[in-house]
């Protein structure tokens, strides 16, 4: 079984989760402590390696947004102190680590975007702002030849890559940007690939726990199941058990109470036809600190493709790992 949580990776032994429930009180603790480790070393190994530009987080006002903001300061990056939103007042002066970030209305972007690359011309933008806004955004990007990351998810994806290749724009493109999630949905790829119809006849039972607000069933899941399917599973991704109910999560998955608003624990349980052998892999995370640090790598990995004048203009954190070089 695998377990993930927000700074590692770990193999350990996971009940059923018919029989889990006590194991995963346990863990609460572990879980909580593990967390309240944020990135408080984060500044002095970026320093080490003589790293620093500047950054825009479009938009601060979001949660992930705003725990990008933090990890770029934790880095030692200059965060600029610009951003917009929809959902703030124009105007409205945000408060990130003792930086103070003037928020914008969309309408501004191009604008106000433009004396931002003046002023900053070796800025990198992040985006974590709304689905709807992913190809409007791109295109702004490509448009200004600002370097960028985009970790918003939706959007028409085969338009945004278009739009960036007809462009020549350096960007990483990836919706998910949690390192450990992606190395580990690599490896069942990997594994997938290698090894089609290792688990034929094994049932399949998923589950997917995230904040309530998220109404949709986790894309991470869905990759994972497509793997699965790979290696011989039948499974139809309808029977995704998805768990919303705040209650649930704290008494059936054993979501730590502060981070019922933020977290994304999946069980993937295997069972061979005969009921005697058994899988388990597990990743939980909680909080937004392990997508927050896998953008500021993802940002540092573009900067160094643009001072290097690379030929290759677009990227995913598959490439971000390959690299090695991170925090």
């Amino acid at each position: 079984m695998l377990s993930l949580l927000p700074h590692a990776v770990s193999i350990v032994p996971l009940p059923h989760p018919r029989r889990g429930q006590a194991f995963l009180a346990r863990r609460r603790g572990s879980v909580r402590s593990v967390v309240d480790e944020k990135l408080e070393t984060s500044a002095a190994v970026v320093a080490s390696r003589k790293v620093s530009f500047p950054i825009l987080v479009n938009s601060c006002s979001g949660k992930m947004g705003s725990a990008v903001a933090e990890a770029a300061i934790s880095a030692g990056l200059q965060l600029v102190p610009t951003s917009f939103s929809s959902t703030e007042k124009p105007g409205t002066t945000l408060h990130v680590r003792g930086t103070d970030i003037q928020i914008h209305d969309p309408s501004e972007t191009e604008h106000v975007l433009s004396s931002v690359i003046d002023e900053f011309p070796n800025v990198v933008v992040v985006d974590f702002t709304i689905p709807d806004a992913v190809n409007a955004n791109a295109e702004l990007y490509c448009k200004l030849g600002v370097p960028f990351v985009m970790g918003t998810t939706g959007g028409d994806r085969l338009k945004l890559y278009k739009t960036v290749e007809d462009t020549n724009t350096y960007a990483v493109i990836s919706p998910q940007m949690g390192k450990q999630v992606v190395a580990f949905l690599a490896a069942m790829e990997i594994m997938a690939k290698q090894f089609p119809g290792a688990f034929s006849g094994y049932k399949l039972e998923v589950m997917e726990s995230h904040q309530a607000n998220k109404l949709d069933t986790s894309g991470t899941a869905k990759a994972v199941v497509s793997c699965f399917q790979k290696l011989g599973v039948s499974f139809d991704l309808k029977e995704i058990k998805q768990i919303r109910d705040p209650k649930k999560q704290l008494d059936m998955v054993g979501v730590p109470e502060e981070h019922l608003a933020g977290h994304a624990f999946h069980l993937y349980h295997l069972t061979s036809p005969d009921e005697t052998v058994s899988f388990e892999f597990q990743h939980n995370v909680c909080g937004r600190s392990i997508y927050a640090e896998g953008t500021i790598d993802a940002a540092i990995f573009l900067h160094k493709k643009v001072k290097s004048k690379a030929n290759k203009r677009i990227y995913d954190m598959i490439d971000v790992l390959r690299e090695g070089d991170m925090r």
